[in-house]
């Protein structure tokens, strides 16, 4: 059986991740430094193992042929707009230790999660914008050290494959959403983070809601169950460059709480107020994606948001 490494296993895309390729019927080894907060169904799980030390990478990577690498220091931009240094510095110690482990332990392909904070802040100020397309990402400077982060590592993992150590793969996410993930605390995204929200608002019986900014800067949004298919091909395809996977449906912040609301059947009350809000507009360019893959995303942003916010509604009434 075909032996799987996932790490950060424990996080939003890493165990929803481990689900998929057991089904696929590989062998998986879960890899994180916490245990996850959902059930997996890996055949080994390893949850106290911090890819920050390279002897636990080494260990990790031992006796694997392909290796899944989500792990990071990451969350929603309140977090990523805070902690610079921290995330500059533990992700980059995290992605040493992988590559150098991944050549050493004799890996045979690995696939690295980037992602579209890798992309320049100067083609990002505009709401109205044309998609991101990968040949853009080392047009300029991202707007965070989490981005540029990603953009080193993406470059250490590609002169890694050069050196003929292992084939690598690199997916640029943009906004992946969906249930079973962070929905407070301060490392949750948008979408969920608005879903507790309006959930809150609806359980309160107050209809304001606050939005960070004024509501209009844009993005797009990606479920996760289009977000694994896509890994999954990129990972078993011949494609050695970055691919951008998410969708290319740009709605605002404001339309999206409207899309939540919609969904929780209440009427809200829009309370804008200062907060970190990243770039003023970003969208995908998947022209590429769909080349390589030949897929398109199939779920609309309207059902998965309704199922995030059913999904948070619960854990937010289940909490109080």
């Amino acid at each position: 059986m075909h032996r799987v490494c996932v790490t950060g296993a424990a996080g939003f895309v890493g165990h929803h991740l481990v689900r998929f390729l057991k089904q696929q019927g590989f062998w998986v080894r879960a890899v994180d430094y916490r245990p996850p907060e959902y059930d997996t169904p890996a055949d080994e799980c390893w949850w106290q193992c911090d890819l920050r030390f390279l002897p636990n990478a080494v260990a990790a990577l031992a006796g694997v042929e392909s290796v899944y690498a989500l792990a990071a220091d990451m969350g929603g931009m309140g977090f990523i707009s805070q902690y610079h240094f921290e995330i500059l510095m533990g992700n980059s110690r995290i992605n040493q230790n992988t590559a150098f482990a991944a050549g050493a332990m004799g890996v045979k392909r690995l696939l690295y999660t980037s992602s579209a904070c890798i992309y320049p802040e100067n083609l990002q100020l505009e709401t109205d914008v044309a998609g991101l397309t990968e040949a853009d990402g080392w047009m300029g400077k991202p707007d965070t050290a989490y981005g540029v982060e990603k953009l080193m590592s993406e470059e250490l993992y590609t002169r890694l494959a050069e050196m003929g150590k292992l084939k690598v793969r690199i997916a640029r996410f943009h906004n992946i959403y969906g249930p079973e993930g962070a929905w407070t605390g301060g490392r949750e995204k948008a979408p969920a983070a608005l879903c507790r929200k309006v959930a809150e608002a609806k359980r309160n019986h107050n209809p304001n809601v606050e939005i960070w900014g004024d509501g209009e800067q844009t993005r797009t949004f990606c479920h996760i169950a289009d977000c694994l298919a896509m890994l999954y091909g990129l990972m078993q395809s011949d494609y050695e460059k970055p691919l951008n996977i998410g969708t290319d449906r740009l709605v605002s912040i404001n339309e999206l709480v409207d899309i939540i609301a919609e969904a929780a059947d209440v009427e809200i009350i829009k309370k804008h107020v200062a907060g970190p809000q990243g770039v003023r507009g970003r969208n995908a360019d998947l022209s590429q994606m769909k080349r390589v893959l030949g897929y398109n995303p199939a779920i609309t942003l309207e059902w998965g948001m309704g199922e995030l916010y059913r999904w948070v509604e619960e854990q937010v009434y289940a909490s109080n």
